[in-house]
């Protein structure tokens, strides 16, 4: 190669290194949200998505992780249908949030939403909750069995729960009565728009007892408490303020009931806030403040970050869409 031609390569490779070293530069500025963050619970104040949003937000917040803040939005209806059609609405909106958990499977299969997990963008799973039976303080029923050998005579006594038919909180209560020896179908179900109305009605003694995230009741048990719990759907009795409470595997049932929850986006979320907020969850759940707050709920850590998680709520679909066919719930 002549000393022209090395001086011409020369002269060509210059400007390339340049735009090199600017796409680099991009590549460093990630991208961070640029005002406050919508972080919305799909349900009223008070149930397991409520807990959730408002935990990770006050942990954020009090770890210093992030400069804007999350605020926390209810938006009840439809066991989460609802907050859905809004989200739905927002399509590549990188500064909105919402909790999840089976619910977003569970109510679309069941024919009450026409928006299902596809249509949102997976963040990231944060935790595994457990589901509870609570009863009030003066119930005549003390173990799991007693309230089901009630329900076994009289079929009309009504379990309530803050998700839709056919959801997380009917699913929860069908199987542990199939694993207690009744149909599954035959629970008198009765459906509210979050946990804290479930509560509301068990205390105003319109209902036998409630289904719920294990996580949420937690500041309502305890000495003195106006509610009582029969069981736990863990396979092992869980720390915090449940300890005391036995498994329903302990008073002889033979079931669990895992209840996973995380966060998810809008719709088309650009894919660097999508590796931004799975990040941050990341940094979070290793955090004093995230691990002191996750004991005391009982919760257990599950990470995934989105990829993963997609790849598990596909899993999920699958395996709930037999679960609702063997109820007569399924609807094509």
């Amino acid at each position: 190669m002549t000393v022209l031609s090395l001086k011409r390569l020369a002269v060509i490779a210059l400007p390339m290194a340049a735009l090199a070293g600017m796409t680099t530069s991009v590549q460093a500025q990630e991208w961070t949200p640029s005002k406050s963050v919508e972080f919305v619970a799909p349900a009223n104040p008070g149930g397991g998505w409520d807990t959730l949003v408002r935990t990770v937000s006050r942990v954020i917040q009090q770890e210093g992780l992030a400069d804007e803040n999350y605020a926390a939005i209810n938006v009840p209806g439809g066991g989460g249908a609802v907050a859905w059609a809004q989200i739905a609405r927002d399509s590549g909106n990188p500064h909105k949030l919402f909790a999840t958990s089976p619910p977003i499977i569970l109510v679309p299969l069941a024919g009450a939403s026409r928006y299902d997990h596809t249509d949102f963008t997976p963040v990231a799973r944060l935790i595994t909750d457990y589901s509870i039976v609570l009863v009030s303080a003066d119930s005549e029923y003390e173990t799991i069995n007693d309230l089901f050998d009630a329900l076994k005579e009289n079929p009309g006594l009504s379990v309530g729960g803050g998700s839709a038919p056919g959801s997380m909180d009917h699913i929860s209560i069908a199987g542990l009565a199939s694993a207690a020896g009744l149909e599954a179908s035959s629970v008198n179900y009765i459906p509210f728009s979050g946990g804290g109305d479930a509560m509301t009605n068990l205390m105003g003694g319109h209902i036998e007892a409630v289904i719920t995230g294990a996580g949420e009741s937690v500041g309502q048990l305890g000495e003195g408490s106006q509610i009582r719990a029969l069981g736990v759907s863990s396979p092992e009795r869980l720390g915090g303020g449940l300890a005391e409470v036995p498994t329903y595997q302990e008073q002889g049932v033979d079931y669990t009931f895992d209840i996973w929850r995380g966060i998810m986006g809008t719709p088309d979320m650009p894919e660097e806030a999508v590796t931004y907020y799975q990040d941050l969850f990341a940094e979070m759940l290793e955090t004093d403040g995230w691990q002191e707050a996750r004991d005391q709920l009982g919760w257990i850590d599950a990470y995934q970050n989105s990829e993963e998680f997609g790849v598990f709520l596909d899993e999920q679909q699958a395996q709930f869409s037999g679960v609702l066919s063997e109820l007569g719930l399924l609807r094509q």
